[in-house]
């Protein structure tokens, strides 16, 4: 019979609870701050290949100097700011388009477009819905009168502050990420020390494919994102399609998203078809499909799990399931949770096959 394990000391017993009690008070503490914290780390592990090398050319940004990770702070900083200020201004200018234009159509309507009655199967009974409630000018008052004006302020004032809680994440994503920059190579090194404390000698490999998931993840999201917007924005422009700046914006934000961008170019279409016809509409509409299904089927898979070799579904379970859970930031959290897991798994599977053959 195998002796019961002796019990641990009090003196142990009472170090975890403390430790654990301390833990749990400092997360309670930064509650508020902690998307702040992962938005800081998630862009200091995505763009330090990117600062390291701009440390190194920079003059006067030697060790221990406040200069370079300032500085390149600013440049994210910019490079964030400058987007989220264009859509924002440009946002504007269309709510006030759509405020100016909402109390003319209570005068003339919306004339019925010719080709709308010819559409197959569903033609004739949307031509008629269109006479009935938007082609009337008392129709579309009734139809604009419906709308409750205390919910329409209620969501401009959550709006602003949305807006505001925003904002306040910024900043601090920023002043953390200023200090991730000075001090980032001493704590890399006690997170591996951490690491290979917790976890054995394979703990540093883990947090290598993390890191590495982290910047693939960047990398298919935010740059084919980008690339998808560039790539439809000029087929918006080419195609006639209405302020094509805007829905290019959007389908870049969006685009980040898996099965996001199909939601603008979507719309766009829609436009397209009510303004030209079905040709123009059906081109976009092609293109977009085209586009989105080489960006989510190839690129995004080579670039998200080619750096750690990690399988194209648990990528897609990754990204998916972080957003559901963690909301934007999951984007980033959900693959490096699961290179961290599939990493575990290769390790102790390998370490099992080298046990059995041993025996």
């Amino acid at each position: 019979m195998h002796a019961d394990p002796p019990p641990l000391p009090a003196h142990r017993v009472a170090r975890f609870l403390f430790t654990g009690a301390l833990a749990a008070l400092g997360l309670w503490i930064l509650w508020d701050f902690l998307p702040s914290l992962i938005w800081a780390t998630v862009f200091a592990v995505a763009t330090w290949p990117l600062y390291d090398r701009f440390r190194r050319v920079m003059p006067g940004a030697g060790e221990g100097t406040v200069l370079a990770p300032l500085a390149f702070t600013l440049v994210v900083g910019c490079v964030f700011l400058v987007p989220l200020v264009t859509m924002g201004i440009a946002l504007g200018r269309e709510a006030l388009f759509v405020a100016r234009f909402l109390p003319s159509l209570e005068e003339t309507g919306v004339p019925l477009p010719d080709w709308l009655g010819e559409l197959p199967l569903a033609g004739g009974y949307v031509a008629r819905w269109w006479q009935n409630n938007l082609a009337d000018p008392h129709a579309v008052t009734e139809l604009l009168g419906r709308l409750d004006r205390g919910t329409v302020v209620d969501w401009t004032r959550e709006i602003g502050t949305q807006l505001a809680r925003r904002s306040t994440v910024l900043i601090f994503t920023l002043l953390t990420l200023f200090f991730l920059y000075r001090d980032g190579d001493g704590l890399v090194r006690q997170l591996e020390d951490l690491a290979v404390a917790l976890v054995g000698p394979q703990g540093r490999r883990v947090g290598v494919h993390m890191v590495l998931a982290v910047r693939g993840t960047v990398n298919g999201l935010v740059l084919v994102g980008l690339a998808e917007g560039l790539l439809l924005g000029m087929a918006y422009l080419l195609l006639g399609v209405p302020h094509p700046a805007l829905f290019g914006g959007s389908t870049a934000v969006l685009g980040m998203i898996p099965f996001g961008a199909p939601v603008v170019f979507g719309i766009a279409s829609l436009v397209l078809l009510a303004q030209s016809g079905v040709v123009p509409a059906a081109i976009l509409l092609g293109l977009g499909t085209v586009v989105v299904f080489v960006a989510d089927h190839f690129v995004r898979p080579a670039l998200i799990g080619g750096a750690v070799k990690l399988p194209f579904l648990w990528v897609l379970l990754g990204i998916l399931g972080g957003l559901e859970a963690f909301g934007l930031v999951g984007l980033f959290l959900g693959p490096a949770v699961m290179a961290a897991l599939i990493a575990l798994w290769r390790e102790w599977t390998a370490l099992a096959r080298r046990a059995a053959a041993a025996d």
